[in-house]
């Protein structure tokens, strides 16, 4: 299934893409896709569904594709080839930061970049989505416990990433930076999460073109090992790592984001993203 929130901005409603593309409206069956829906129970009440019998809606602007997350989790240097761009060693463990909840936004909505911004970075990365609560899962059992995955874009401010101190996240979470969806794909229908190619584009030039088969930890080790450290609640995201052909790898010159450039990127079975970059006094973040 695919999963999405369709309608303007903090006013969506529930959806589902049918098996022709179109958007079956929900709203009359749940008030929102909840960490409740994303249960295997929920799941398996939408599963019962007979989409022919729902209405179909205009697709819209489409939102986070559910609500309730309480963290947004991400995994850095996790494609041997990007941390050979970046110069830095393959990590032993999974590398850990926090995006805040404030940059979660839709697939398509506007990336905005902060007051002195000058090295706004992209990272085409798969999302993987908690269905269940998790806490001290094994490798095995971890799959039971992931509700679906999606496309994320890891926007990235380099400098205040790895010029301002030792701590990733104030590179990471400003608002806007972690584009999501179009819509979240439930497990069943990914089938293998290590096996999607994965690409991004910007203003037409392709500069991202790998696959999820190259990540050093899979979806499952990581929803193991995060669940050593914190509890992993439904409507949890992790989002784990980019393959090389980021800007600050591009020789000679690195190449970052500006006001005006456009950003699209995809996943193998989990849609496709586009975002326009603005300054921070150019466009509401909000809007």
């Amino acid at each position: 299934m695919k999963l999405l929130r369709h309608g303007p901005r903090g006013h969506e409603k529930p959806g589902i893409l049918d098996s022709k593309g179109k958007v079956r409206d929900l709203s009359a069956l749940i008030t929102d896709i909840t960490p409740a829906t994303l249960s295997p129970e929920g799941l398996a009440a939408l599963r019962a569904l007979d989409l022919n019998k729902l209405p179909i809606v205009e697709q819209g602007t489409l939102g986070v594709p559910w609500t309730g997350m309480t963290k947004f989790i991400a995994i850095g240097l996790n494609y041997a080839d990007h941390a050979a761009e970046s110069n830095m060693p393959i990590p032993k463990e999974p590398i850990v930061f926090t995006k805040t909840l404030e940059c979660a936004v839709g697939a398509n909505h506007d990336v905005v970049l902060p007051k002195g911004s000058k090295k706004a970075d992209w990272e085409v990365e798969l999302g993987v989505v908690i269905g269940s609560r998790a806490r001290y899962v094994s490798v095995e059992d971890a799959p039971k416990f992931i509700a679906g995955y999606c496309v994320v874009n890891d926007v990235s401010e380099r400098e205040y990433q790895l010029e301002r101190g030792s701590q990733w996240d104030k590179g990471k979470g400003c608002d806007t930076f972690g584009p999501i969806g179009p819509w979240l794909v439930t497990a069943d229908e990914v089938g293998d999460p290590q096996k999607l190619k994965m690409w991004l584009e910007l203003n037409g030039k392709r500069y991202q073109n790998g696959s999820t088969k190259t990540m050093i930890f899979s979806a499952a080790q990581i929803v193991s090992y995060l669940s050593e450290f914190m509890t992993l609640n439904p409507g949890d995201l992790i989002t784990t790592g980019t393959p090389p052909g980021v800007g600050m790898g591009v020789k000679p010159k690195p190449v970052f984001l500006k006001p005006g450039d456009v950003m699209k990127l995809g996943i193998e079975k989990l849609g496709e993203q586009q975002q326009a970059v603005y300054a921070w006094n150019q466009k509401r973040i909000d809007a």
